[in-house]
């Protein structure tokens, strides 16, 4: 009867711990089952301890000897048994060392926004650095109407854009000096976020660096910031990063 209440009384604590738990996946029959179970299984165990003392004292023996060793054990070892809210104990958790966890790894991609030749060029210049990244410059030219006569949408040569050969020519020299391989990419687009998402998605970087737009409240009211829409549609793959 000794043996009979020390496992009755694991399989109950078992059942009892899986059943009450809600951070397991069960179905409701199979939390049903097993709460019926262990009902039981308990009332087993109570009627063994009623019945037989002798059992129920040796199974209380048994406990309190291997809480007591377990309790010398920490003793010794340095370990000790804090009562914390649970944010702090969410705070610590097992996971919080893969959330943490470096990404420096060589072979990355980074594509930065380029508006021009501003300090978020400078910043994403260095990361890349750092990382021992490859660097993708993006250059987007908005056009608001378009027409059959005027630029054609997609992708173009950014040499022939004063403006984009500008921030190309100077990033492709700082990369030089670097020792980063920049990559230049030039588009004609309608709409800018859209455009940014679509080649970040098609060139498989791993972060996107974005300058804070400058634009006034009301011109962002009107046209809507670039950062919220690349934001709200960028897949969770790629780390977003705002610059400014």
């Amino acid at each position: 009867m000794s043996y009979a209440i020390g496992v009755v009384g694991a399989i109950s604590v078992n059942l009892g711990a899986c059943t009450f738990n809600r951070r397991l996946g069960l179905r409701a029959y199979e939390r049903l089952i097993m709460g019926a179970t262990f009902l039981v299984l308990a009332a087993v165990e109570l009627t063994i301890a009623k019945t037989k003392p002798e059992a129920l004292f040796f199974a209380v023996c048994v406990l309190g000897v291997g809480l007591g060793f377990r309790a010398y054990s920490h003793k010794i070892s340095g370990l000790r048994t804090l009562t914390v809210t649970r944010k702090v104990a969410e705070m610590v958790s097992p996971d919080l060392a893969s959330i943490v966890a470096t990404r420096l790894e060589e072979g990355q991609k980074i594509m930065v926004a380029a508006r021009g030749i501003t300090r978020v060029l400078g910043f994403a210049l260095d990361e890349a650095q750092l990382r021992k990244a490859t660097l993708c410059v993006l250059y987007v030219k908005e056009v608001a109407v378009y027409f059959s006569g005027g630029p054609r949408l997609g992708r173009t040569r950014w040499e022939d854009d004063p403006e984009a050969a500008a921030i190309m020519a100077a990033m492709i020299k700082r990369g030089a000096e670097c020792n980063v391989c920049v990559v230049p990419i030039y588009a004609v687009s309608q709409d800018a976020a859209a455009t940014i998402v679509d080649l970040s998605a098609t060139m498989g970087v791993d972060y996107l660096v974005i300058g804070a737009t400058q634009r006034t409240a009301l011109t962002n009211l009107l046209r809507g910031s670039v950062v919220t829409n690349v934001a709200q549609h960028l897949p969770d793959s790629i780390q977003l990063l705002i610059f400014g």
